[in-house]
């Protein structure tokens, strides 16, 4: 069932005799109200209330005309002035209605039950009230739920934040690892190009000497075979020399 916020319309709660020109201003502004005037029966209102006798009925009135401007803070505050001030159940019942309507146009629903209840104590069967209290709890339940989902909507956004400051680490470890292994692969290579690189200066600098001992040892052996054929050859010439004629026997 859909609910609309009736508002409890400008009265005259016919208390104590006050000054005709004070009755006639909120007269006049009940007709503004009624024609959808209602600055101006807000300005009748308030010229009302700066009487000595303040009129309930004035407060009730200005705070309707203020309701009507969508000035709800405004006209909560003269509900309250009729609260603090009549003395009939009626009156207060009707402040605290169109207070519950202030407030579900301010989506304040907690505060809306709170008052819609207070108007149902005063004035059990009153039916508009009853709707009107039916409404705000269910827009109370809404708005809970909705904030629920808010904040189950707000701890995803975390979690899933959490998640992907996690991942950025993970990878920036990850990274970190990888980079520490190709330094370290690096300078395996380094180190090996640095060992390779001495074993060949050892090996350039060590083939001259090689060379020079190949040289020398081959020219020692040249020399021992030089050695060796001349004294063949004195052997050689020794043996002819001292060889012995033959003699033909004839």
């Amino acid at each position: 069932m859909k609910y609309s916020f009736v508002m409890i319309g400008v009265v005259a709660f016919g208390l104590t005799a006050f000054a005709q020109s004070t009755r006639s201003l909120i007269n006049s502004g009940n007709d503004l109200y009624e024609r959808n005037k209602y600055d101006e029966a807000e300005a009748n209102y308030r010229k009302a209330l700066r009487s000595e006798e303040k009129p309930i009925e004035g407060h009730f009135n200005l705070g309707d005309a203020l309701y009507k401007q969508q000035r709800y803070d405004d006209s909560m505050k003269e509900f309250e002035n009729v609260l603090s001030k009549a003395e009939t159940n009626e009156s207060k019942s009707s402040s605290y209605y169109n207070m519950g309507n202030s407030f579900m146009k301010k989506q304040q629903y907690q505060e809306a039950v709170q008052a819609y209840s207070q108007s149902l104590k005063l004035k059990p069967h009153d039916l508009d009230a009853k709707y009107n209290l039916s409404y705000a709890l269910q827009k109370l339940q809404e708005q809970k739920q909705q904030q629920q989902q808010n904040k189950d909507d707000k701890q995803k956004d975390k979690n899933k934040d959490q998640n992907k400051d996690k991942e950025k680490k993970d990878q920036q470890n990850k990274d970190k690892q990888e980079q520490q292994q190709k330094q370290d692969e690096q300078q395996k290579q380094d180190q090996q190009q640095n060992k390779n690189d001495n074993q060949e200066q050892n090996q350039q600098q060590q083939k001259p000497q090689q060379e020079r001992m190949a040289k020398a040892d081959a020219e020692r052996i040249l020399e021992v075979l030089k050695n060796a054929e001349k004294d063949v050859q004195r052997k050689i010439r020794a043996k002819k020399a001292g060889r012995p004629r033959t003699e033909k026997d004839w």
